[in-house]
């Protein structure tokens, strides 16, 4: 055999994969598994073929959609939602003993002093909520949310933390919550992405993006990073010298090559790869539209702050409205810039936090108004939150206070909120304890988070799973029995 046949015969062997050797080896076995499994042999090929086709949930559910708003860095409850007149009490004075022993801290040596909430609390609305004078315009907005103040997780650094909040997981390599929507639901429109995430604070988070990864899911559900300046995608629009119909021939001829390629391999990706380029061909026209903020009257860009052309927070809450009733299905804000550590201004609770509440005040208060007035808010579940809370105590490095107020990473508790999508507005749900350190009264964890979101989009998190590594995966954890839908923040 020369040279050429031997290399040929090789490139050969390589496209031979598992699938291909049981559906064939002479035994028969193989063929019989295969047509044993049915639809679950092939169901990854079959569901990228066509990923974002809606599909019925298990039951009828709540929430059509979901907008994500992550503060990454984790903003600290305590000079937000979590109002404790007894660490009010302790402020200045040296922590004691039994908040420190065995616990571990991100950047906490010695003994820290307490510090009492930062700015002052005032109680809003009929339901009476603790809102800090930080947040004035949502303080308005408290009779449509539900305050989750017994948050807890088990991650104190911002990666392994984030990951969890959005993948179930602290390791890498799982499917974001909202690949899990796209995947169980599909999208209600076949021009944009069922899954989309906006950016702002300058950077990424800190787990990357991984946060809005497909993990082991095919991976035409992962998310689609979009800006909310310039063109929606890069590279969205044709070359110079390249038409529509020029394009759509290249598509058309490309299709072919990559249908005939899955045919021979059975690689589920090579139909991911179809799905990506016919939806890139739809979205040069339908994603400009949808981006297109100067469309919008004068009205609605006071209401939410917002400077078309200029990538911002503001910005995006808008772009999240837009998105939401053109029927995408998951929508994920993240904001960089919440440490608030207190080693430079920029981190301290005083300067950097205050500037980074007036960024987001106004205009998430205008995205649930409008969501509310179009109609949208009660089918569409809105989250809020970071990836842990800030300790009571002021961090100190070094045997010594840091130069600005700030707290380090807390695990033990933290506050999230909820509106919509069949979410019991005007409420606050558990509870830390007397300083704010540890959640206490129905704790939540992460997993119970899950279990409720993926159960107000109408699914049994226990049965919405995906077959990897020979077991039936999911998003709620597989391996700690306990998890639940915490029912006291439903409607």
């Amino acid at each position: 055999m020369d040279a050429l046949a031997r290399e040929l015969k090789l490139m050969e062997l390589q496209r031979v994969t598992r699938r291909h050797f049981l559906s064939r080896c002479t035994t028969g076995l193989g063929a019989m598994w295969m047509s044993g499994m049915g639809e679950k042999a092939f169901g990854a090929a079959a569901e990228s073929s066509a990923p974002s086709l809606l599909q019925m949930p298990q039951f009828p559910g709540r929430a059509k959609r979901v907008i994500y708003l992550h503060m990454a860095g984790a903003p600290s409850q305590h000079e937000l939602f979590d109002y404790k007149p007894e660490l009010e009490k302790l402020n200045g004075k040296e922590c004691p003993k039994e908040f420190l022993e065995g616990k571990l801290f991100a950047f906490i040596q010695g003994v820290p002093k307490m510090l009492g909430p930062q700015f002052p609390f005032k109680q809003h609305g009929k339901s009476g909520a603790w809102v800090s004078d930080r947040l004035p315009h949502l303080a308005t907005m408290v009779d449509d949310i539900c305050f989750v103040k017994s948050m807890f997780t088990d991650q104190f650094n911002h990666g392994p933390a984030q990951l969890l909040v959005h993948t179930g997981s602290q390791n890498l390599g799982s499917p974001s919550i909202g690949s899990w929507a796209t995947y169980g639901l599909g999208s209600e429109n076949q021009n944009l992405p069922g899954f989309i995430v906006l950016t702002s604070g300058g950077n990424n988070p800190d787990a990357g993006k991984s946060v809005w990864g497909s993990g082991y899911l095919p991976s035409v559900y992962q998310g689609v990073q979009c800006r909310s300046e310039g063109e929606p995608v890069l590279y969205l629009e044709n070359p110079p010298g390249v038409d529509r119909n020029m394009r759509r021939r290249s598509l058309d001829a490309l299709d072919r090559l990559n249908r005939k390629a899955a045919e021979e391999t059975g690689d589920p990706e090579t139909l991911t790869r179809i799905a990506q380029y016919e939806m890139a061909y739809r979205m040069q026209i339908h994603a400009t539209d949808a981006f297109d903020l100067k469309s919008e009257t004068a009205p609605t860009h006071a209401m939410y702050g917002t400077e078309p052309g200029k990538e911002s927070f503001a910005n995006n809450c808008l772009l999240a409205r837009r998105l939401a009733e053109r029927g995408v299905r998951y929508i994920q804000l993240f904001d960089w810039g919440w440490d608030s550590h207190g080693t430079s201004p920029e981190g301290s609770l005083k300067d950097g936090f205050t500037k980074m509440c007036q960024r987001i005040d106004q205009p998430i208060t205008a995205l649930l108004k409008d969501l509310k007035q179009r109609g949208l808010l009660e089918e569409t579940l809105v989250i809020w939150g970071g990836e842990f809370g800030r300790t009571p105590m002021l961090e100190n490095r070094s045997g010594g206070d840091n130069p600005f107020v700030g707290r380090d990473h807390n695990p033990g508790g933290f506050t999230i909120w909820m509106a919509g999508g069949g979410v019991k507005g005007g409420t606050s749900y558990g509870e830390t304890d007397p300083i704010g350190y540890q959640a206490m009264k129905d704790k939540v964890s992460l997993h119970d988070l899950h279990a409720t979101m993926l159960h107000l989009m109408g699914f049994e998190h226990e049965k919405l799973s995906f077959p990897y590594q020979g077991a039936p995966q999911r998003l709620t954890n597989i391996t700690k029995p306990g998890t639940k839908v915490v029912k006291g923040i439903l409607a």
